[in-house]
């Protein structure tokens, strides 16, 4: 009895651990799709917390780092400073860098005036959830980063925090 106890527990835990390997599988995005942005993305504007507003398009044509992050996800928060580095390292060679805030306006007005970036900010609210998604980020989770090439095609895109590895990769990329 005890032999058959042990045996279906270790199928059980077997089976929770096949399960779960391929839930986690499922959601890593990294990896090239080469889809095409169209215009629908490219016409969408969101609230500068600074005032103002940022468009899309005028990101169009040059390499986009597009990362979604919010002030109360701490991989987001902890990533910023990785981000800016990367835009102002990157920004002479035409690279642009785009956090997309799924937060509301005020935390991520005070966040920023604690930690100011050198890269735009746009204020996307809960939508901008459904926009991750519609760029692959099916659980809506954060922190998600989607890099766009010159050509408006996805070349990469991470579920997760970032780190210097994926940077270093996606500005080679950026720039073939």
């Amino acid at each position: 009895m005890k032999r058959r106890a042990w045996v279906l527990g270790g199928a059980a835990i077997a089976a929770g651990a096949a399960g779960a390997g391929l839930s986690w599988h499922k959601t890593q995005l990294t990896g090239d799709s080469g889809t095409q942005l169209g215009p629908d993305f490219w016409a969408q504007r969101f609230e500068r917390p600074e005032g103002g507003e940022l468009v899309l398009d005028s990101l169009r044509s040059a390499p986009l780092l597009l990362n979604f992050w919010a002030t109360w996800c701490p991989p987001c928060v902890k990533e910023m400073p990785l981000l800016d580095g990367f835009y102002r390292q990157h920004q002479g060679a035409g690279w642009h860098v785009l956090g997309l805030a799924i937060d509301s306006p005020t935390p991520v007005r005070e966040f920023l005036a604690k930690r100011p970036v050198g890269f735009p900010v746009g204020l996307a609210g809960l939508a901008g959830t459904d926009l991750s998604r519609t760029l692959g980020n099916a659980n809506g989770s954060l922190p998600f980063t989607v890099v766009v090439g010159a050509d408006g095609r996805v070349i990469d895109r991470k579920l997760g925090a970032l780190d210097d590895a994926d940077l270093t990769r996606w500005a080679a990329k950026g720039q073939t």
